[in-house]
This record gives C-alpha cells, sequence and structure tokens, in this order.
C-alpha cells in the first residue's frame, strides 16, 4: 500500500535503534521515536502511526492522533505566527502551518479559524487553508431527506449556521431549526430537510416525521420508568428547558406526548407526566 503522508498508515516494524523503531512501508524507513513505541512491540508487528515531516523535514511516525488530517476540515488555535504566516495547534509536537496567502485575514494568536488540511502542490508539506470553500467539493450531494450526517458547525449568517457536511459539503441549519446554544467548532449530528436543486443542503438537528416522534416517544416512556413515573416537564414547559433535558423541539415532545396519552400510557397533570398506574 501507497504511503500517505499526513494520514494514519499501517507500517511494519523492521528493526530497533537507540532512537526508536524503524517501520517500513514507504519509499525509506520511517522513525517511531522512543517516546511513542507502545509497550511490548516487537518485530514485524504491524503499527497504525501518523505519518508526518519532523523539524528538519524528513518523514517520521507517531502513535498520537492528530486533531485532523490531510483532507480533513478542523476548527483549530493558532499557537503562534510569524513572518511567514500562523502556526496552528493540532495536537502534535510540530505545529501546522497557514501561509499568509492562505488567511482570509491575519490569523491571531489564540484565536481558532475553520481550516482545511492539505499537502502543498508545490512543497510537498502538509499545511492549512482558511480558505475553505475551495475544498468544498463539486458533486451534487446524494442525500435523501431524513438522512443522518456529520455536522461540523463553520459560522454564523443571518439565516441560521454554515456547516460542513460529513467533510465534504456547505449545508445550512436554519435558526427555527436550533433549540441549543451552537459554537462555530461543534460537531454534531444533523438531518437531511432536502437538497436544493443547486446542491445547498437544508438540516435540521431532529429527525422528522412520525418516526422520529415513534422513537421520541419510547425514550420518554423509559426516562418516566426509570424515574419513578414522572418528569416535571410537560406541553406548557419552556422549549429551552425540553431540549436541555431530552435533546428535541417543543414540537416533537408534544406529539410524543399526544402519543403516550392516546395510548392511555400516560397521564397529564399539573406537576408535570405521570405514568398510568398499573394497577
Amino acid at each position: 500500500m501507497k504511503l500517505q503522508l499526513g494520514k494514519v498508515n499501517r507500517l511494519t516494524v523492521l528493526r530497533r535503534a537507540e532512537q526508536g523503531l524503524y517501520l517500513g512501508g514507504g519509499p525509506e524507513d520511517i522513525l517511531l521515536p522512543n517516546r511513542y513505541v507502545p509497550d511490548g512491540t516487537e518485530i514485524d508487528d504491524e503499527i497504525d502511526v501518523f505519518v508526518y515531516l519532523d523539524q528538519e523535514e524528513r518523514l517520521v511516525a507517531t502513535t498520537e492522533t492528530p486533531l485532523a488530517q490531510v483532507g480533513d476540515f478542523a476548527w483549530l488555535t493558532v499557537s503562534w505566527v510569524n513572518q511567514y504566516g500562523a502556526f496552528l495547534n493540532w495536537g502534535l509536537m510540530k505545529d501546522l502551518f497557514v501561509p499568509f496567502r492562505e488567511q482570509k485575514k491575519r490569523m491571531e494568536m489564540g484565536n481558532s479559524y475553520l481550516v482545511y488540511v492539505l499537502l502543498d502542490p508545490e512543497t510537498y508539506r502538509i499545511m492549512a487553508s482558511a480558505k475553505v470553500e475551495r475544498y468544498l467539493s463539486d458533486d451534487y450531494p446524494l442525500y435523501h431527506g431524513g438522512d443522518a450526517v456529520d455536522a461540523l458547525v463553520w459560522q454564523k449568517t443571518d439565516l441560521g449556521f454554515k456547516v460542513i457536511v460529513d467533510n465534504r459539503f456547505s449545508g445550512l441549519l436554519f435558526d427555527d431549526e436550533i433549540f441549543r446554544p451552537l459554537h462555530s467548532g461543534d460537531r454534531l449530528t444533523a438531518y437531511v430537510k432536502q437538497v436544493r436543486p443547486d446542491g445547498k443542503i437544508d438540516l435540521s438537528l431532529q429527525k422528522k416525521g412520525q418516526k422520529a416522534v415513534h422513537d421520541f416517544s419510547d425514550t420518554l416512556l423509559q426516562h418516566l420508568q426509570r424515574h419513578g413515573g414522572h418528569t416535571a416537564l410537560g406541553d406548557k414547559s419552556p422549549a429551552e428547558e425540553i431540549y436541555a433535558l431530552f435533546g428535541v423541539s417543543k414540537k416533537v415532545f408534544k406529539k410524543a406526548v399526544g402519543d403516550l396519552y392516546k395510548r392511555r400510557l400516560i397521564e397529564l397533570r399539573p406537576d408535570g407526566l405521570w405514568l398510568v398506574s398499573e394497577e
């Protein structure tokens, strides 16, 4: 298998040296320094390591897991800045470089930014770019309504929050679909409402339709069974309190309450919801 710089590779332990283990699988043997060698590792073992370049631009391996690999979008914090650009903390000893030409505005130490991790086509070094729009896929998103996707919160807009969908596409969470605080850099599961003809993806933080109500009806019933048959929340409770406890909108909560009430499983009282006694 071809060695992938800036990604996790499975390599074979070739030999032991004073400074660590040398691994094979690329155009040259790659050092795994002693500090990263797992206990009990032997010659000919296969090991998963992240491969990048050290301060002298030599291939080196680590068993540490970076916050992002080549091909990933990530929300990272600036550790320091010099006359060439900014350096981001991505979880490794060597920081991730963002040259000034790849910054939308001058990055400042301590601030966090959405970036795309890539190999510089000129130097073959791992770097990052804040000009993330150019790295989004041009393919038409083949999603259906209700599909669950991974969403990385990008930035606030007048309509809601822009997000990166499944590390490939741009999507939008509308304000009226958000029932909890969101911040840039948050990762969450979202659900596709629709894919527009222009390829833009509209998202929701919760499932839609009867299946969502049925799923939450079961969740609410289990909650009551585990908490003495009672919850103080009811259909008059604030949407924020409902979301804080159950992670659903007030609309879904009320439909589930109606579902359980019709099935004669709960009673609606002034102090909240109660399980119906089996006596």
